[in-house]
């Protein structure tokens, strides 16, 4: 019936010499084409097709078969496959080849997340075909195509291990190494342009094969972790990243220059491009990434630029990544920024770099990741690259760097951190020949002030300090007893009556304040729990501590709180106390 149906509209638009076909001839010649398509009948369209009466029939209506024929090769129906692919080579060959473009990309566009894989690679040799009889005039189409393309292969999962990627289950790398073909005469038509200087910044096709590297570096390459060759030798998407930079290169497009935009503020480049559209720092992070992390294309990239010049030119690429909350983003941040660091020589970084911003904001970024990020790895991560950071300043860099983390970072614990690392620099300073003006003397008085005082004063929440705390109060310990009073380096004996007003005094009343709250909150649950203890059943209640709301928890459990609390406390009174017997040792006269 369909058969019949097809042979009837054909027969009649035979007659019809001025192609001015009717819709309704198109809805038949669809409607029965893709039943006797879907029923088997195959190669009796195809013989129908091919007759050369109806050449102006197919070239005009043709297209409207490509939905139905791709679904039925995507079947892979043994019987009907040699018939089909006959059919779609036929039609590539006749019909008009911006009809067929829109037709193709309808069906990539379509395609569902479980067919995306198949689809792609079916179809891109019969899109590579169409573009290419465009001819001069393709740029626009390849642009549209490309974006289709890259917008389908987003949607793949990308494979985590080894053998996710060996087994492509999902097919991304399928579809990335099926796009280097796609794109190979495109990207050969610009190198040989570019080689006999026949090709602008400017040139449409160039821009779109730009727009195509960039997207594909922040997808799906910026999620992507590529395996080291020891651990997996063939790695499709390994290659996948190496083209793409290959292919950058190969469009007039230098990686040192990418690299160094930012630093370097290149005047813009003309076109119908912004630069920020041109070149996406999502995309060149990645582009970093691969270069200094991966290693992918270093054979095509100048190794003259110095270390610190290349960490210059990463940091805002770093701040990127390190800005996001994605685990991808955070990873590749830090171990871009740790393979810049690493070329580094220690105490080498000038202080004039921390009047750039990114100096400051990445460090702050990291220090989100040690305290806020959920994944234990990056925050261990994050801590090492952090000290390492520090590690590349000179002394008087490293000085600026800790008085601003003082003043900003506002956790306990990095507070605590960046004292400690103080106390090293003051140890290393006091030692022969080692002296310095930064961590000794005048200048070293205003960062212990920073160091050596209580935000809230006596009422300062003890606990929530406890890290911070408890390094400054080692480090004043340590200073007293290291620099003898006689020799005064680091100052610390000049200032010490202002320490004992503005912080020692505080701290103990603090303490004692804290000490006796806890206690009578221990006695208290104490009481409560025996007058309790007849109930069958365990309660649960809460308790406040310092104006807070305890969690939810049986007695026993808010009593170990409790006491933890006071063995804290205890800890730093015992520090406190070994201060106050050397000040007290110092004040004692001789007998």
């Amino acid at each position: 019936m369909a058969l019949e149906q097809l042979s009837d509209v054909v027969q009649r638009c035979q007659a019809n010499k001025d192609e001015s076909f009717s819709p309704e001839d198109y809805d038949l010649f669809l409607t029965a084409g893709r039943i006797c398509i879907e029923q088997g009948d195959s190669a009796q369209v195809l013989s129908i097709l091919v007759d050369e009466k109806n050449k102006n029939i197919v070239r005009c209506m043709g297209w409207n078969l490509l939905g139905p024929l791709v679904q039925m090769l995507l079947k892979k129906e043994d019987k009907n496959l040699p018939h089909c692919h006959a059919i779609l080579s036929h039609l590539l060959e006749v019909c008009s080849p911006k009809e067929l473009l829109v037709g193709l990309l309808e069906q990539v566009e379509e395609a569902d997340s479980a067919s995306i894989s198949e689809t792609l690679t079916l179809l891109l040799k019969p899109l590579q075909t169409v573009l290419l009889r465009l001819g001069m005039k393709k740029a626009s189409s390849v642009g549209m195509a490309l974006s289709t393309l890259l917008s389908q292969v987003a949607r793949l999962p990308v494979p985590v291990t080894k053998e996710q990627e060996e087994d492509d289950v999902f097919g991304l790398c399928c579809c990335c190494t099926a796009l280097l073909q796609f794109v190979k005469p495109f990207v050969e038509e610009i190198r040989e342009n570019k080689d006999n200087n026949r090709i602008s910044k400017d040139n449409e096709l160039r821009v779109e094969l730009l727009k195509f590297c960039m997207k594909s570096l922040s997808e799906p390459l910026l999620e992507v972790q590529l395996k080291d060759p020891d651990t997996l030798q063939k790695s499709p998407l390994r290659d996948f990243a190496t083209e793409i930079l290959v292919i950058l290169s190969n469009i007039g497009e230098s990686l040192p220059d990418l690299l160094s935009r930012n630093v370097l503020k290149k005047r813009e480049v003309p076109g119908f491009l912004e630069e920020e559209v041109r070149y996406p720092k999502e995309s060149l992070a990645c582009m970093c990434h691969l270069l200094f992390v991966n290693h992918i294309a270093v054979d095509i990239f100048p190794a003259v630029l110095s270390p610190v010049f290349v960490l210059q030119c990463n940091m805002e690429y770093i701040e990127l990544l390190l800005s996001r909350t994605e685990v991808s983003r955070l990873q590749k941040g830090l171990e871009l920024y740790e393979k810049c660091l690493v070329r580094v020589e220690d105490n080498s970084l000038l202080v004039d770099l921390l009047e750039l911003k990114t100096f400051f904001s990445v460090p702050q970024n990291l220090v989100k990741v040690m305290t806020l990020c959920p994944d234990q790895t990056l925050r261990t991560k994050a801590l090492k690259v952090f000290q390492l950071s520090i590690d590349k300043f000179n002394t008087e860099a490293k000085y600026k760097f800790f008085r601003g983390m003082l003043n900003t970072s506002h956790h306990a614990g990095v507070e605590g951190y960046v004292i400690k690392n103080i106390k090293n620099q003051i140890d290393f300073s006091l030692k022969p020949c080692n002296g310095n003006d930064w961590f000794l003397g005048k200048h070293l008085l205003p960062l212990l002030r920073l160091v050596l005082c209580l935000p809230h004063g006596p009422e300062t929440d003890l606990l929530q300090n406890l890290d911070r705390i408890m390094e400054s109060l080692n480090l004043l310990r340590y200073m007293l007893i290291r620099d003898k009073e006689w020799e005064n380096e680091t100052g610390i004996w000049t200032e010490l009556y202002k320490i004992e007003d503005n912080y020692l005094k505080p701290m103990r009343t603090g303490l004692n304040m804290s000490k006796a709250h806890y206690e009578a909150e221990l006695k208290n649950m104490k009481e409560n729990k025996k007058s309790s203890s007849k109930d069958s059943k365990a309660s649960v209640c809460s308790v406040t501590v310092d104006n807070e709301k305890l969690p939810n928890m049986t007695p026993e459990m808010q009593i170990q709180v409790l006491q933890s609390a006071l063995f804290t406390f205890d800890l730093i009174e015992s520090v406190l106390a070994r201060i106050e017997e050397i000040i007290e040792a110092k004040e004692r006269p001789l007998s």
